[in-house]
C-alpha cells in the first residue's frame, strides 16, 4: 500500500522548544526525546515507544522576520521534486526545499493557493512501527483545514494527492464541513476535515487534534500550564468533545477527548 497523501508526521516550530516540550508533555502526556538534527537538537515527542511528531527551535532571524510558532503536517509524496513542482503548477508556492535530511528522508515546505502551509515528504525505506491508534491518548488524531475556500481548497489537495471526499455536514452560516479520505490506494480511510475559516482567522491553516483521556482534564491541564482554551467543547459526531486551544509560545492546537475514560 501506497502512503502517498498521508499525514505521516506532525512538527512544531517554536520559539521556545525547552518550554514547548515541558507544556505538550504535561498536557497530553507525551514522552520527549533529544536527537541532533541537521539544524541543531530535534525533540521526537513519543506516545509509549513510538514517535508521534517532534519540535525543533527556529532561530531568532526567523522570528525576527515575521515566523510565528506553528504546527506543521508532513503529507508522503512518491517524489518530492516532482510534487513540488506539481504544487508550484496548481497554485501553491515552494518555501523551502526541496531538500534531503540526513539519514531520515527528502522534504520540501509548500502553502496552499490559499496560504495553508505543508509539508511534502518522502521517506527514506526503513522499518517503522505500526502507527499509533487514533482514539490513544497522545495520538494526533484528526487533520482539519482552514481555509479561505474550502472547495477550491479540496481540489488543490485532491489533484496532488487523490483525496477524495466523504461526509459532509452543515454548519449554518460557515457553510459546510467536509471530510476528506485518503486514496484508495493510500487505504482510504478519513484523515481530516475542512471547512471555511472564522471571519477572525487572519490566513487560512492547518489545525491538528490531539488525544486526551478526558476531554474536562485536558483543558484543565492546558490551562493550568499556562495555554489558553479558545471556547467550549463542542460535541461532534461519536461522542466525542473537541475544542481548540493556544500553547503559551501562540502557536494553535486542539484536544479531543470523551466525557469518560480511555485508557492508553
Amino acid at each position: 500500500m501506497s502512503d502517498h497523501g498521508r499525514f505521516v508526521w506532525h512538527e512544531l516550530l517554536t520559539n521556545d522548544a525547552d518550554a514547548a516540550i515541558a507544556f505538550y508533555s504535561a498536557v497530553v502526556g507525551w514522552t520527549p526525546e533529544d536527537m541532533d538534527g541537521p539544524h541543531g537538537r530535534y525533540t521526537v515527542m513519543k506516545v509509549g515507544d513510538r514517535g508521534v511528531g517532534g519540535i525543533m527551535q527556529v532561530s531568532p532571524e526567523t522570528i525576527d522576520g515575521g515566523a510565528r510558532p506553528a504546527w506543521f503536517g508532513y503529507i508522503a509524496v512518491d517524489d518530492v521534486d516532482a510534487w513540488s513542482r506539481k504544487a508550484e503548477a496548481a497554485g501553491g508556492k515552494v518555501h523551502m526545499g526541496p531538500m534531503d535530511i540526513p539519514g531520515i528522508g527528502r522534504f520540501s515546505m509548500v502553502t496552499d493557493p490559499q496560504g495553508a502551509m505543508v509539508v511534502l515528504f518522502k521517506p527514506l525505506p526503513m522499518q517503522a512501527p505500526p502507527p499509533v491508534p487514533m482514539d490513544t491518548p497522545g495520538a494526533v488524531c484528526w487533520n482539519e483545514l482552514h481555509a479561505d475556500d474550502w472547495e477550491k481548497a479540496f481540489g488543490f489537495y485532491a489533484d496532488l494527492f487523490g483525496w477524495t471526499r466523504t461526509e459532509a455536514f452543515p454548519m449554518g452560516p460557515q457553510g459546510t464541513y467536509q471530510l476528506f479520505a485518503a486514496a484508495a490506494e493510500a487505504g482510504g480511510e478519513t484523515l481530516g476535515g475542512m471547512y471555511n475559516r472564522e471571519a477572525g482567522a487572519p490566513h487560512a491553516f492547518w489545525l491538528f487534534y490531539i488525544t486526551v483521556e478526558h476531554i474536562d482534564r485536558g483543558l484543565e491541564r492546558v490551562k493550568r500550564h499556562g495555554g489558553e482554551v479558545l471556547g467550549e467543547p463542542m460535541e461532534v459526531p461519536g461522542g466525542a468533545y473537541v475544542v481548540e486551544c493556544r500553547d503559551p509560545q501562540g502557536a494553535h492546537f486542539a484536544i479531543s477527548g470523551y466525557r469518560k475514560e480511555q485508557q492508553a
